[in-house]
């Protein structure tokens, strides 16, 4: 069997572990974009209150790898308070948390760069504060932080594969089953390849065409 034999004959199974993929995916970048960035924004506002605990919570989770935090909240954490969750859950939990650090040292570290002398151009123009967010920081800091965000995105998809490692179906999962069934190891992961190549690239393109396009250099010089 070659790679397209596999993805016609399994595509069923490909596409329900795709599809448990893309839910996990969806948890975690929803959680990460909105928690992540309101704690990115407060932390920019109030550093000592915020922005200092928020970086030294991201630091320490820095150092610990992905599947040991996984692997703590899913067997050591869950006994010693004696519950039993769906390893879903679990996954979606444990990645969605690395994922609001991250997005939140990346919104907090653009808003702290911002320059200040386009805040002074727009008080000296007589725009109010609204305008000033909306007509001048926004855009800028957007400009700044989307591509960063989408490549973060797609990282942290691919970090869903450790979910494979606590039972949950996802695709890399799949892949595994059908691997146990036929032993075409090259042919298989090929096609698990060829899904993740379909889902990232159109994301990896369009973050760097966003770089290319907006992102500007924003210092003095």
């Amino acid at each position: 069997m070659n790679v397209w034999d596999i993805l016609i004959h399994y595509h069923p199974a490909f596409l329900k572990g795709l599809a448990v993929t893309i839910q996990l995916s969806a948890i975690i970048w929803s959680s990460g974009l909105i928690i992540g960035g309101a704690l990115g924004l407060a932390g920019a506002k109030f550093n000592c209150a915020v922005g200092w605990p928020s970086r030294f919570l991201s630091f320490m989770l820095s150092g610990v790898p992905v599947l040991v935090f996984l692997f703590w909240l899913h067997y050591p954490a869950q006994a010693m308070f004696d519950l039993v969750i769906n390893p879903f859950y679990t996954a979606a939990l444990t990645l969605s948390i690395i994922n609001i650090f991250a997005v939140a040292d990346q919104v907090r570290g653009v808003l702290q760069d911002f320059p200040r002398q386009y805040l002074i151009a727009a008080k000296v123009t007589g725009l109010t504060r609204r305008q000033t967010i909306f007509r001048i920081q926004l855009p800028l800091v957007l400009r700044q932080i989307i591509p960063g965000l989408l490549l973060l995105q797609v990282t942290m998809m691919h970090t869903t594969l450790f979910a494979s490692l606590i039972s949950v179906e996802e695709i890399f999962r799949v892949a595994q089953r059908i691997n146990a069934q036929v032993y075409r190891p090259v042919e298989i992961y090929t096609a698990l390849g060829v899904f993740f190549l379909l889902v990232s690239l159109p994301i990896n393109g369009f973050a760097f065409w966003l770089k290319t396009r907006f992102t500007r250099n924003l210092s003095e010089q």
